[in-house]
């Protein structure tokens, strides 16, 4: 394992504010869904989107308990979980009109990794790849720019 030069470590009350928006989401929608449905069909949707914001709740806290690290090969999680190798970067885009997660940056890459997700903390679709969300803005502003600087001097 390669040494770690920065990490991001997700802000608690942010992670816990997000998860509870999420959990009140979805017992709101399946409270409504029980005892006020539309119709059936309506109703079916709302116990479908108020599951669906549930298990999204739970995804989240799971998922930013972990740390993001950067290393001279990689940027992964602290459970070894991939997100891109660093050789793979093209350019790193921290401006206020790039689609990006909250308090983050937005990777783009020279080739397609596998669409993954771990809501409030990063996504990947094709060869963009966003970092942030319940982070706090300036571990990911030293993360982004220490990525800038890496693929500045490999070109």
């Amino acid at each position: 394992m390669s040494e770690v030069i920065t990490g991001i470590i997700p802000s608690a009350p942010r992670r816990a504010f997000g998860t509870g928006v999420l959990y009140a989401l979805g017992a709101t929608l399946l409270y409504v869904s029980v005892t006020n449905p539309p119709s059936p069909a309506l109703a079916l949707f709302l116990v479908g989107m108020g599951a669906l914001s549930v298990f999204g709740g739970y995804k989240m806290w799971q998922v930013t308990g972990r740390v993001i690290e950067l290393t001279e090969d990689e940027l992964r999680l602290s459970d070894g979980t991939l997100i891109c190798k660093t050789e793979d970067i093209q350019k790193v885009d921290r401006s206020f009109f790039a689609f990006k997660p909250s308090n983050g940056f937005l990777v783009t890459a020279k080739v397609s990794y596998p669409t993954a997700w771990a809501p409030g903390l990063w996504w990947r679709f094709g060869k963009r790849i966003g970092v942030g969300g319940v982070t706090p803005g300036s571990q990911s502003k030293v993360m982004a720019d220490t990525l800038a600087a890496m693929v500045a001097t490999r070109s």
